[in-house]
């Protein structure tokens, strides 16, 4: 094959090294170049490879498999107080790099003084933390199914805390907004890869009330990050310290982590033990069917960054995506509005005004009991169907959050001002914490209940939207609320909460019949 492609000039390339072989000369650096060369081409083709049991299909008597539905290596069976703790852990994960997002958000005034950059330069250093949120899944959701979901999560946390680290010794504003990229990018992965631990280890009646401690992991940070940012940032420590503290943070959960959890991923655990008793038996035909699969770049590109575009281009994943990104970016674009408010508008300190973050956090609390109390329904019309999931069940919540968001939103705006009392303007803050859990927990409990084969590339989607709008958001919500002001600046949000109303009431009257129709979600009905 090589030959043929020298052509007729390699014969006396040839000669002249055979000549140096039987002089018994050491060659020169390009003479070795040439015997290399040539007998790189002078190699004949392999031939096929052959064995007698290559014409055989491999039996299933070499597959290692679960022991049974009572396996306890399964990690569905394990005690019920594993599984807690394993949620526990991954949601103290999340929440640090939730936190680290947020707690940012006080400091953005001083570094801009420090660096002699505008406010909104500044900000950036949360944005830029999002559109790593973006990217980052695309990456770190086909490593978890290739490799687990422990190394896919701990390694790029791990990293994260470094950047994050690297980011209180940043130099300039460049480096801040570099290193806070890349900890977005990196600790985008336990945000991704959660929701797989927590269906790998919770059955699907009992997943709803798991991913309810999950979604407050992912959204407590955002709100109390500010509060402990800011009380930071007042005292005589410096700004650096916001990020030294999340860093530490995130360290000390990660021991943890190393030391306590195990790994969840079915596929995964499989290889294990056919690892050990291929060790144990000398039997090298056992294995685990996840190892008989050729992985190719090609595949993962098409299933984890052709796919998840695609989905979100279909009805179910585009409304669904487009309202919990909405009220996702209303959440980060409350870092910019509450300083506004409350310490500019009202002339509160820097810690006093981070405390009515504490309002948004009720309303979150408020509801997650409301999708807890949902569960019971969800319970019914799961058994009545079979116990098979249905996706509808999940969406009382948002109907009632689609209602309190707006309301809430229309009296945070008509309330902000010295003469308004606080006590209202944080009201509005409730209803819309309120608002914004119930809509995005529904919508991540919709997704993953419709898509459940393409379930992983569903949450990708959704999260490189809901990241790209929370991203953006910080930036233009100052300027806006300056030019239009806190009224009509918030208003804004408030008429397209209202247009969104519908999207829960039209999925729960048809959502079947379009999932019906759909290609990816058919499986679901």
């Amino acid at each position: 094959m090589f030959r043929d492609r020298a052509g007729p000039k390699s014969g006396p390339r040839k000669d002249h090294v055979s000549k140096l072989q039987e002089s018994g000369r050491r060659p020169s650096l390009p003479q070795r170049a040439d015997l290399a060369l040539s007998t790189v081409r002078s190699r004949r083709p392999i031939p096929p490879f052959q064995h007698q049991l290559t014409r055989e299909k491999t039996g299933p008597d070499v597959i290692v498999a679960f022991d049974g539905p009572d396996d306890e290596y399964n990690p569905r069976n394990w005690r019920f107080s594993k599984k807690v703790i394993t949620t526990l852990c991954y949601g103290l994960t999340t929440m640090g790099v939730t936190f680290a997002s947020s707690v940012y958000s006080p400091a953005v005034g001083v570094v801009a003084n420090e660096f002699h950059v505008s406010r909104t330069v500044s900000i950036l250093g949360i944005s830029f933390m999002l559109f790593g949120f973006g990217l980052g899944p695309l990456l770190w959701a086909p490593l978890s199914e290739v490799y687990g979901r422990k190394p896919a999560v701990l390694i790029p946390y791990f990293i994260c805390a470094c950047f994050t680290f690297a980011t209180a010794a940043s130099k300039d504003i460049q480096s801040v907004l570099i290193t806070r990229f890349f900890a977005g990018f990196f600790g985008s992965a336990p945000i991704t890869n959660t929701g797989g631990v927590l269906g790998d280890i919770w059955h699907a009646k009992h997943r709803g009330a798991a991913i309810v401690g999950y979604a407050l992991s992912v959204v407590g940070g955002p709100t109390v990050g500010p509060i402990v940012g800011g009380a930071i940032v007042q005292s005589s420590l410096s700004w650096r310290w916001t990020e030294i503290v999340t860093g530490i943070y995130m360290m000390a959960i990660l021991v943890i982590d190393v030391i306590v959890l195990d790994e969840t991923s079915k596929p995964t655990l499989l290889v294990y033990k056919a690892r050990r008793l291929r060790l144990e038996s000398g039997n090298w035909a056992l294995h685990a069917k996840h190892e008989e699969w050729d992985i190719t770049l090609r595949e993962l590109g098409n299933k984890y960054l052709i796919r998840p575009f695609e989905m979100l281009f279909t009805p179910i994943c585009f409304l669904l995506s487009l309202y919990s990104s909405f009220v996702y970016a209303i959440l980060y674009g409350e870092l910019a509005a509450f300083p506004i408010e409350f310490q500019q508008e009202r002339g509160w300190d820097l810690v006093v005004g981070s405390l009515p973050f504490l309002a948004l956090l009720i309303g979150i609390l408020i509801g997650a009991v409301v999708n807890l109390a949902n569960q019971k329904y969800y319970m019914k019309r799961f058994n009545a169907n079979n116990c098979r999931p249905v996706p509808e069940a999940r969406l009382p919540p948002m109907m009632i959050g689609s209602l309190s968001l707006p309301t809430g939103l229309f009296l945070f705006a008509w309330t902000s001002s010295r003469n308004s009392p606080w006590e209202l303007t944080c009201l509005g803050a409730i209803f819309i914490g309120l608002g914004f859990f119930t809509i995005f927990q529904a919508s991540l409990n919709y997704l993953i209940d419709t898509f459940q084969q393409t379930g992983a590339s569903a949450i990708a989607a959704n999260t490189f939207l809901r990241s790209a709008l929370g991203g953006a958001l910080p930036i233009v919500m100052a300027p806006m609320l300056h030019n239009l002001g806190i009224n009509w600046g918030i208003s804004i949000f408030g008429f397209l909460a209202v247009a969104m109303i519908p999207i829960p009431y039209l999925f729960f009257v048809y959502g079947k019949r379009i999932r019906a129709k759909g290609y990816w979600s058919r499986g679901s009905l």
